[in-house]
């Protein structure tokens, strides 16, 4: 396929409204990749060259972008910036630099001018990876310089997604569900057949690797894909129940653990070689050397991976801190540091593989013999303190103790569950609770957009935040509340500069709501809520519906929302509340 055609698709998935939509152009774009380029296909559909939780970033800054744009078309870098700064988008800065440079028959190279078509996905993504890959000594040169090259020879349509790839930012609104979707109405003919492919997907967390296979081996060799070391399972997450009592009546005898607020850290040990990852995919290695030391310490077996939540420790006092000061330790420089002021301890509550076994299939009682068998004791690596509880007021008195640490709460575990990969069942359970005393929760949710501010925040550039829940059903993103309170001066002016980056001309395919915010912004912010209780709205579309008479049911929303913290470091988009989770909360509060 020819990169310009790519593009095509590209431009018809920014411009729908409809996931719909989406779904149909992904598969039409999918039906005609051949076996050698779909992968290569979907990892540009993700704006991306390689799966996410692989460390192989392009690594340009807009700057840098900006002086191959300058390169390319003949002209200077402070003049593309300058055009950048009023047109507001990277990706239309390129296509108007490409445009004034042809028109002013500036065409100097010849490649540009014999076949400035003909440039194959293939090559395009090689030359991408070639960057990525480049470093050294005069990286930045080099990579602007393979840039450069690109550009030259792309047509005005492909300059726009040539240099948005390399900044992280390609706005075509299409998430993994979706993609999913598209790959099975593509090769099985319905996306209603998406679950054949989840399986996979949260196996392996790749789907570029599940594209290929099912171009290559069919459905058959996708359900053959199993659990690899070095790829990321899919995190299993909780449910919630309101109390104790409720837990024991669903849930028979249980598996007690302390809830730590953390990162979920899933360790892989492959020989000497050790990966870890985040809740969301991303691989996390260079930034906690004690954590690798401590694997490679600890770890009994020559491949294995484990499931933990690592916290900040201050050795000092002997406490361990809150999620804020954890979140420290998400950097790129300074990491040796930081690591002496301020180590993590990896507290291991599961094993899903050990010496070349899946054990997602194996019971979680005979999986927590394991990983004990699995970690020598010491104190960087920590296996999580468990209980057998069958009773509610030993639960009761266990979640008070976590209560009283400073911690959650507690996880609670059906004792015989296998480990359900990427799914969100009862057999994981959360009880947490505030120091009101009520049994309450904060709702994970993702900024929409923004409604400019008046007064005092006019110079924050935003007044209040639109923000919603993810519907997994339907793959969308529905509202549930505006936010206008909980953040300082401080916050203001850095969620403005942050949703700045992505934000958008119209509404994103991938949102429903019936509130026109001032800006719409690519659903990519996630942030913790406490509110005081969830009631019903006609204004907000988070599980909100069309009943048999035509009418429209009102959804849900927050009353009283406030910020409580921003969890774009540790969460995806799609991880934020589900709307289902939603309406269980809010049928738990009126009980």
């Amino acid at each position: 396929m020819l990169f310009k055609d790519l593009c095509l698709y590209f431009e018809k998935l920014e411009k729908t409204s409809s996931r719909l939509n989406l779904i149909d152009i992904l598969a039409d774009l999918f039906k005609h990749s051949s076996s050698s380029e779909i992968e290569k296909i979907v990892y540009l559909s993700q704006g991306r060259i390689a799966p996410f939780f692989q460390a192989l970033e392009i690594g340009m800054a807009e700057k840098q972008v900006a002086q191959a744009i300058a390169q390319a078309y003949n002209s200077t870098k402070q003049d593309i910036l300058k055009l950048y700064g009023k047109l507001g988008d990277i990706g239309f800065t390129a296509v108007e630099a490409h445009l004034k440079f042809v028109k002013e028959g500036k065409i100097q190279n010849s490649l540009f001018a014999e076949k400035p078509t003909k440039m194959t996905v293939a090559e395009v993504f090689d030359v991408l990876t070639q960057i990525a890959k480049t470093s050294g000594l005069g990286t930045v040169e080099k990579r602007q310089i393979l840039l450069s090259g690109l550009l030259k020879r792309a047509e005005s349509n492909s300059v726009k997604y040539l240099v948005r790839i390399p900044l992280g930012n390609l706005r075509l609104g299409v998430g993994d569900p979706t993609i999913l979707d598209g790959l099975a109405k593509a090769a099985l003919g319905d996306k209603s057949k998406r679950k054949l492919l989840e399986g996979a997907y949260n196996r392996t967390s790749d789907l570029g690797l599940i594209a290929k296979t099912l171009w290559e081996k069919g459905l058959n060799g996708v359900s053959k894909l199993q659990v690899i070391v070095g790829k990321p399972i899919r995190s299993e997450l909780c449910e919630r129940l309101p109390n104790s009592e409720k837990v024991i009546e669903k849930m028979g005898v249980v598996d007690a653990q302390p809830k730590y607020d953390g990162f979920r850290v899933q360790i892989h040990k492959d020989g000497d070689k050790i990966s870890m990852f985040s809740r969301n995919l991303e691989n996390m290695t260079h930034m906690f050397p004690e954590l690798i030391a401590g694997a490679l310490n600890q770890i009994k077996a020559k491949t294995a991976i484990l499931d933990s939540e690592a916290l900040a420790y201050n050795p000092e006092s002997e406490e361990f801190l809150p999620f804020q000061e954890t979140t420290k330790r998400r950097r790129k420089h300074g990491i040796e540091e930081i690591a002496k002021t301020l180590p993590l301890k990896a507290f291991v509550f599961d094993i899903l593989y050990k010496d070349g076994k899946s054990l997602i299939d194996t019971p979680l009682k005979e999986r927590l013999k394991i990983l004990k068998e699995t970690i020598k004791e010491e104190d960087t690596l920590i296996v999580s303190k468990t209980q057998e509880i069958s009773d509610p007021k030993t639960l009761s008195l266990m979640l008070e103790d976590s209560i009283s640490k400073g911690l959650e709460g507690v996880v609670i575990k059906k004792i015989d569950s296998l480990y359900e990969a990427g799914g969100r069942s009862f057999n994981w359970v959360k009880l947490k609770r505030h120091s009101d005393g009520e049994l309450q929760d904060t709702i994970d949710c993702v900024v929409l957009g923004y409604i400019f501010g008046k007064g005092k925040r006019t110079a924050f550039g935003a007044g209040a935040l639109l923000v919603g829940v993810y519907d997994d059903k339907n793959d969308e993103f529905v509202t549930v509340s505006k936010i206008g309170t909980g953040l300082t001066d401080e916050e203001w002016r850095e969620i403005h500069k942050r949703a700045d980056k992505v934000k958008v001309s119209k509404k994103p395919a991938r949102v429903s709501s019936v509130i026109e915010p001032s800006v719409w912004i690519t659903p990519k912010i996630v942030i913790e809520i406490l509110a005081d209780e969830i009631t019903r709205s006609p204004i907000h579309t988070a599980g909100a519906f069309v009943n048999q008479s035509g009418e429209r049911e009102s959804g849900y929303a927050l009353r009283f929302p406030r910020l409580v913290s921003f969890r774009t470091a540790d969460k995806n988009p799609e991880d934020a509340t589900t709307v289902k989770e939603l309406i269980e909360m809010y049928n738990l509060q009126n009980k």
